[in-house]
């Protein structure tokens, strides 16, 4: 098999010869394994848009280091920014949303640690239609082909709908949290407003490469390090009507959709899967309790699991051995059937992660999987 099919049959819960794996990883991660290997140099144009995620080194230096580890990989790929020129004033930018992002630099790396929600002092809907929403003609839709045709046989995913996570963006965490208890009718309506742009957004993208596109997120940031950041009526109130349109629209198109949701998003699992997801990512079992035997049972014959190899204590700050032994136990579990799972760092590598580890992480991977 290669690698696309690799992915897209664990997707299917089809046989696979091994179990595929992927990686994430910080900017800081990436410039280590390039150096660690004597290749690559960085890209003066990583490709971004509302596909969220950057490339940080060229496209075929980055797939050199997925041969070297053997990743078969998900490529997120976008469609190139056209649009107005974006503020930038030193280190300080905004993207075409005006969300304002300024590094932060902590001991174990630099962060862009957004600072302007452009929607913070809206108070009414008229507040609403005064923002100026991203227009769809921003970008460049006719690249994604020969975009996508680069990714030489890797799985290709593009587009990324995150109706929560865009709500805390535009307005800041605290006000999104309250929005839908104080401001009912201003929040359905930003909610409309949002979804609408990125629906037609995702369609331009969708009939722009027709099946040429594996992949698309309809994601989420809903879970805590224990426990939800919103109650399940919350949800199911404000969230899961654009939710579901999105996942509706993607498979309407015949497109798999990958979901991620950070920490301790359990009790609301059941709902996104009955709404249709196909892959769950990055199953970060260390945040409350998960229960990854009766995880597998009871969603295995409807979800991938992808990513699970825990990023906050095993990766960083075990040994090879600790490594070995977490991803033995993963595969026994997630994959009891020897499908239905794409190994990997649940969320992004650490720069404080030793490249030892990180290289045990794929050993592990072809030994036990």
């Amino acid at each position: 098999m290669n690698h696309r099919e690799r992915i897209l049959a664990a997707i299917r819960h089809q046989p696979v010869d091994h179990i595929p794996t992927d990686i994430w990883m910080t900017e800081e991660v990436q410039r280590r394994l390039f150096n660690y290997f004597h290749i690559g140099t960085k890209s003066s144009s990583p490709q971004t848009g509302l596909c969220g995620g950057s490339l940080f080194y060229s496209l075929q230096d980055t797939l050199t280091l997925f041969d070297i580890l053997d990743v078969d990989g998900i490529m997120n790929v976008a469609p190139p920014y056209i649009g107005p020129s974006l503020k930038q004033e030193g280190d300080y930018t905004e993207n075409e949303w005006g969300i304002g992002s300024y590094p932060q630099v902590y001991d174990s790396g630099v962060y862009q640690e957004t600072i302007r929600h452009p929607l913070a002092d809206a108070e009414t809907i008229d507040d609403l239609d005064a923002y100026p929403w991203p227009d769809p003609d921003w970008y460049d839709y006719s690249a994604l082909p020969k975009l996508i045709n680069e990714c030489r046989g890797r799985a290709v995913c593009v587009g990324y709908t995150a109706v929560f996570y865009y709500h805390n963006l535009l307005r800041g965490l605290e006000l999104s949290l309250m929005d839908p208890i104080l401001r009912p009718e201003f929040t359905h309506y930003l909610i409309k407003r949002l979804t609408n742009t990125l629906f037609e957004y995702h369609r331009r993208c969708f009939e722009a490469a027709p099946s040429l596109i594996d992949i698309t997120q309809v994601t989420d940031d809903f879970g805590s390090q224990s426990g939800l950041l919103i109650n399940p009526k919350t949800f199911e109130t404000f969230y899961r009507s654009p939710i579901q349109r999105a996942i509706d629209q993607a498979k309407s198109y015949g497109i798999i959709v990958f979901h991620h949701d950070d920490g301790d998003m359990r009790k609301l699992l059941p709902t996104l899967t009955g709404m249709g997801i196909d892959v769950l990512n990055p199953i970060q079992w260390r945040c409350g309790d998960w229960d990854l035997k009766a995880l597998k049972n009871e969603f295995g014959s409807q979800l991938c699991f992808h990513s699970a190899v825990d990023n906050q204590q095993t990766l960083p700050f075990g040994t090879p051995e600790d490594i070995h032994k977490e991803v033995k136990y993963l595969i026994e579990t997630l994959a009891s059937d020897h499908t239905g799972f794409i190994i990997g760092p649940c969320h992004n590598l650490q720069a404080v992660t030793p490249v030892e580890n990180i290289l045990a992480l794929y050993q592990a991977a072809r030994t036990y999987g």
